[in-house]
């Protein structure tokens, strides 16, 4: 019987450590990264040609369970991460209910714990039932298991209450996940604001929603002395804010997910509801500040906000059917793509956007191959030709506008505390 996995050929990549070996070995026991020498007899998997790197983290992703596992569950949802080639995802608290009190996160994570093939993080709720209104008690959270706190799905308005969750977050050591929009400015918009809403008849969100509030976290970030990290950026002026404040050396951070860096508004022209996201598809520039910004690492984290629905939600009409994709299958493939093949990024570079910003942002012990580290690891072949097919997919939603898109790359095998979560065909 074999005491560990040793991973022998392939290339070597460990952002968080400098790594990139040509050709090199991963060993693991016993759950756990070891020195290969440590091994007597371990099971030997060649992968020549593949490249070996930390586990995947996916910061934003959403479940739906409790109360709407018609769209996604947490069996579901873990088969689809580890598919997509994540070995940790965070989950929002944007349930039914939300989640917001001790008793709930702590039966909840229990469950998952059960039944998951990746390791599921649970986020909490800043205010009671996300109203915005009453804060949540954080010190109890986070004694039930939250590893973050956010409203997802909504944002604090009243800047007094917001500085007060940051305060109070800081006093918990919980980090304070955003949402960025002005209700007062997004109201009623279902896609970006400018002649194609008008062309085609749908209501507008203007691009000041969200950049009102990445500056108002920016100030408040520096005020509470307590990071702030801005989820699913979208415009050129989110970028530009979050230049400055780290140029100012204020904490504050942002994440990008790939429909805003492979579409524009254009695209709700062609997939209707299937391009319906908040924040929405904005332009050709906000793309491309975007990208850049991935490129200095001014954004150091790329996310999924994976948001399954049903197929007959997403049916109505753009104005009615709700915001949101699905993402953890199609994140690779898109990325490797647009970034790595494109020449945007590194090979080694979008690693980091999926294992270094991510555990930084949480205090994660994951997202290395360091020895001792939980052994978690993401084996991708970056040149496989593949054709997303959005009915062959684990995740129970089919809210895609890339059924049919000829990538470059993808993950072929996740590994979770040494035990495979994920093994595609063609690694045997």
């Amino acid at each position: 019987m074999s005491d560990g996995i040793l991973l022998r050929g392939g290339r070597v990549i460990d952002p968080a450590n400098q790594i990139d070996d040509a050709i090199g070995e991963v060993a693991m026991a016993a759950g756990r990264f070891v020195s290969p020498d440590s091994l007597k007899d371990p099971e030997i998997i060649n992968l020549a040609g593949y490249v070996i790197a930390p586990g995947f983290i996916d910061v934003h992703v959403h479940f739906r369970d409790p109360g709407q596992t018609e769209k996604e569950d947490i069996q579901s949802g873990a088969r689809a991460a580890a598919a997509g080639g994540f070995t940790t995802v965070l989950a929002m608290p944007n349930t039914v209910p939300a989640v917001d009190n001790f008793e709930m996160l702590s039966a909840l994570l229990e469950r998952t714990g059960a039944v998951a093939a990746v390791r599921i993080l649970q986020s909490a709720a800043l205010t009671r039932g996300r109203a915005g209104k009453e804060l949540t008690d954080f010190q109890a959270l986070k004694r039930a298991g939250a590893v973050a706190l956010t409203d997802d799905g909504s944002c604090i308005q009243e800047n007094g209450l917001m500085l007060e969750a940051l305060l109070l977050a800081k006093a918990a050591g919980l980090p304070v996940i955003d949402h960025c929009e002005d209700a007062s400015l997004s109201v009623g918009g279902a896609m970006n604001a400018g002649p194609i809403a008008g062309e085609l008849g749908v209501s507008g969100q203007s691009r000041a929603s969200e950049d009102v509030i990445v500056a108002r976290n920016m100030i408040l970030s520096r005020e509470a002395q307590w990071p702030v990290h801005c989820q699913h950026l979208s415009t050129s002026g989110s970028v530009q804010l979050l230049r400055f404040a780290q140029k100012s050396g204020i904490a504050l951070s942002g994440e990008v997910c790939p429909h805003h860096l492979c579409l524009t508004e254009q695209a709700c022209a062609r997939y209707g509801s299937n391009a319906k996201m908040n924040p929405p598809l904005r332009g050709e520039a906000d793309r491309q500040a975007l990208i850049q910004a991935l490129a200095d690492n001014v954004i150091s984290v790329i996310a999924t906000d994976h948001a399954p629905h049903t197929v007959e939600e997403k049916a109505k009409p753009m104005d009615e059917a709700p915001f949101g994709i699905i993402g953890l299958e199609t994140a690779v493939p898109l990325c490797l793509t647009e970034l790595v093949h494109k020449g945007v990024l590194s090979l080694s570079g979008l690693i980091a956007k999926f294992t270094v910003g991510p555990r930084d942002l949480l205090g994660l012990p994951y997202g290395t191959l360091r020895l001792g580290a939980p052994a978690d690891v993401t084996i991708l072949d970056p040149g496989a030709e593949t054709v997303i097919d959005v009915g062959r997919l684990q995740t129970r939603g089919r809210n895609c506008p890339y059924d049919g898109w000829r990538c470059k790359g993808k993950a072929v095998g996740t590994i979770v505390g040494g035990q495979w979560a994920f093994r595609a065909p063609e690694l045997g």
